[in-house]
């Protein structure tokens, strides 16, 4: 029994073309668990980030929720509009230096703490 030589070749060339894709795959497979592995140890850092990593308006709201203050109240005792702690709130700008310092001492906080967790 002779075995043509052009067969054996086409033979050998269908086994690599049938193993490297799905070495490939198998290899995807691998960095995805890696990753996914990787991703889920995570966890605990992710959440700490996104307890630490907050806006000044964040801060501020927190606070003058804590403190059991509406908007307008806290615009009346810092001398300024209910539309201003609004904007102060939703980031859409900041509150001057005295206005923060007002803020800290109306918060019963210091003005550090207020700035310690932002971003």
């Amino acid at each position: 029994m002779e075995i043509d030589m052009s067969t054996t070749i086409f033979a050998i060339i269908n086994l690599f073309l049938l193993i490297i894709p799905t070495a490939v795959m198998i290899y995807i497979a691998v960095l995805a668990i890696r990753a996914l592995k990787k991703y889920l140890a995570s966890k605990d850092v992710r959440e700490e980030k996104a307890v630490v990593k907050k806006s000044l308006g964040e801060i501020l709201k927190a606070n003058r929720v804590r403190c059991k203050m509406t908007q307008e109240f806290v615009a009346e005792r810092v001398g300024v509009s209910r539309q201003a702690v609004s904007k102060w709130e939703n980031g859409t700008s900041d509150p001057s230096t005295s206005n923060l310092l007002a803020l800290a001492k109306l918060y019963e906080v210091s003005p550090e703490e207020l700035l310690r967790e932002v971003q």
